[in-house]
């Protein structure tokens, strides 16, 4: 029951019509049928969040079966393989993700949320962290390794991505994020999320959080 809870908030916060719209405008409908169509996909991408420990058949087994309590799936269906929902999340990009994060991930505080507004202004913190990726050659040479270990060893461990995000402090809410290679320095990053979002904000026709409620 809790897993198919998680699944209707997953809907309700990007409901299938948005994900059809955002799948026609990057261009990821797909022309023919198929057992994991684009927007089962982008389902799938975001449940992994929700269940990052479960396997690849597990997530999609989890997500299926909530759709179903939704009454947003019908008829029986079989749980592909890993390989065939790899193939089908390459497939889908991240085009559709990206934008669905534009549209979506915004700040939910209202003006009586604690801890959201001093004096009027909008209070958000930026911050960096990094992740593992998988160990593949090509994760290497995009994003890198940690230069060294603690005893000096170099090239150690997973390699890493750079990320930092734009948080609204009364609800902790991510609503800006900029990715980068480790070498990437939090302060190169910080600008580019800050451009990001002040210019999908007035490039939707409308202001900035910190404009209007200041």
């Amino acid at each position: 029951m809790s897993d198919q809870v998680a699944v209707g908030v997953l809907t309700q916060a990007f409901p299938p019509s948005l994900v059809d719209e955002v799948l026609e405008e990057t261009g990821r409908v797909q022309q023919r049928n198929r057992l994991l169509p684009a927007w089962l996909m982008v389902y799938v991408v975001l449940a992994m969040c929700l269940f990052s420990g479960q396997s690849y058949e597990k997530v999609a087994r989890l997500l299926t079966a909530g759709l179903q309590g939704a009454r947003r799936w019908r008829g029986s269906w079989v749980v592909p393989s890993t390989a065939a929902i790899w193939k089908a999340r390459s497939r889908l990009g991240v085009a559709p993700l990206r934008e669905l994060f534009a549209r979506v991930c915004r700040p939910v505080a209202a003006l009586d949320t604690q801890g959201a507004f001093y004096r009027g202004w909008w209070l958000t913190a930026i911050d960096g962290t990094t992740f593992d990726l998988p160990d593949t050659k090509a994760n290497v040479e995009a994003f890198g390794r940690p230069p060294r270990s603690g005893r000096g060893e170099q090239d150690v461990g997973y390699p890493q991505l750079r990320m930092v995000g734009l948080v609204e402090c009364g609800t902790h809410a991510v609503f800006g994020a900029a990715l980068g290679a480790l070498r990437t320095g939090e302060q190169a990053l910080a600008r580019a999320v800050l451009g990001v979002r002040v210019s999908t904000f007035r490039g939707r026709g409308r202001p900035f959080p910190c404009e209007s409620r200041r």
